[in-house]
């Protein structure tokens, strides 16, 4: 691991996020990094990362030097920089900055990467949602009449409670039928087949889905 930490991380890409954004993330989880050129973005906000992880192919010759002391370079160019960074990670959780997706293949790379790595809690925030990656068993306290939209990134079965339309007897899949729009009705319950299900939400609910995601997990762990 290159951060390893107790706390939360929030980890800067490329992509546009504002002052504001950066604020949220950062009462939550305080200690930043940066993957790549989202260095640049965190400079240009007055925040200097503890570390920078990427193949170094987007920051700027200025962050560079600036931040000399905390650059780790990843040179292979199979993977992307958000995954180099999040595999790098060692931490509760991950609040992820500019990868909402300025460009739409970056984007869906991003996803593919919080499918590949499960074992991640890793939250990408947008200025309007929240998405992740639902473990086998998700409980969530969120307000009734709350979006609530599902998208499957591979087939994928689950049941529900607490969603305006169940899950029950539903086969999910990228090419098939999705969860677009759903609605919450109550105190949600999901359970899923596989770790194959994102889950996006809006921002108004980013505490409460960490209360579901991870502090009730830290819990049954203990």
């Amino acid at each position: 691991m290159i951060v390893d930490s107790l706390q939360g991380i929030t980890l800067a890409g490329g992509g546009p996020f504002g002052k504001a954004q950066l604020i949220r993330a950062m009462r939550i989880a305080p200690r930043i990094v940066g993957a790549d050129g989202g260095a640049d973005r965190l400079l240009a906000l007055g925040v200097e990362p503890e570390a920078v992880i990427g193949d170094m192919d987007s920051i700027t010759d200025m962050a560079k030097a600036r931040l000399a002391d905390r650059l780790f370079p990843i040179s292979e160019q199979v993977t992307t920089d958000f995954d180099k960074a999040l595999r790098s990670i060692s931490a509760p959780f991950v609040l992820g900055l500019g990868f909402a997706g300025a460009r739409l293949d970056h984007g869906l790379a991003v996803l593919n990467t919080l499918v590949r790595q499960p074992e991640q809690r890793c939250l990408l925030l947008s200025p309007q949602d929240v998405i992740f990656l639902a473990p086998a068993e998700l409980r969530l306290d969120l307000p009734v009449g709350s979006r609530f939209s599902l998208f499957p990134m591979a087939a994928v079965t689950g049941t529900s409670e607490g969603l305006r339309w169940p899950l029950q007897g539903l086969d999910f899949a990228p090419d098939g039928l999705i969860g677009t729009s759903n609605e919450v009705s109550g105190p949600v319950h999901l359970t899923f087949s596989a770790a194959k299900m994102l889950v996006i939400v809006p921002i108004k609910s980013l505490r409460a889905v960490l209360s579901g995601l991870v502090h009730r997990s830290d819990a049954r762990g203990k």
